[in-house]
C-alpha cells in the first residue's frame, strides 16, 4: 500500500515539473518551488540521476536494485511507444519552456500596466 502511495506521490511530481510553472502566470513565489523541481526532474532526465521516490518505491515493493525506474516501469510502453522516449522529453521541455516564457510575459505586462507607487519618506525621519 505505501509503494502505490509513492507511486501516486510520483505521478503527482511529475506532472507538477512539467506543469508546475503554470502557476507562476498566477502566483510568481510558486517558482520558488518549482525551481528545485525542474532542476530535479532535469538532472534524472538527462544526466542519469537516480529519483530517491523510484528507490523508494523499488525499496517497498522488495525490488531492491531494479534498473527499471518509475519513467521505464510506468510511461515508457504504457502512456507513449518507446520509439517516443526522446519526443516525450522534448515535448516535456517545451511545455516548460512555454510556461516559463508565459510567466514572465504576463510578469511584464503586469508591471507595466501597475500604477506608480507612491513615494515614502525613508524610514526614521
Amino acid at each position: 500500500m505505501l509503494a502505490t502511495a509513492v507511486m501516486a506521490v510520483h505521478f503527482l511530481v511529475l506532472a507538477y515539473i512539467v506543469l508546475g510553472a503554470f502557476l507562476a502566470w498566477r502566483w510568481p513565489r510558486a517558482l520558488v518551488v518549482h525551481v528545485p523541481f525542474l532542476l530535479w526532474g532535469m538532472g534524472i532526465a538527462f544526466l542519469g540521476f537516480v529519483c530517491p521516490l523510484t528507490e523508494l518505491e523499488n525499496w517497498l515493493r522488495g525490488r531492491d536494485g531494479d534498473p527499471d525506474g518509475f519513467i521505464a516501469e510506468y510511461l515508457d510502453g504504457v502512456l507513449y511507444p518507446d520509439e517516443y522516449l526522446v519526443a516525450s522529453r522534448v515535448l516535456a521541455a517545451v511545455v516548460v519552456v512555454a510556461s516559463y516564457t508565459g510567466a514572465v510575459v504576463l510578469w511584464r505586462r503586469r508591471r507595466a500596466t501597475a500604477p506608480p507607487e507612491p513615494l515614502r519618506p525613508p524610514a526614521g525621519r
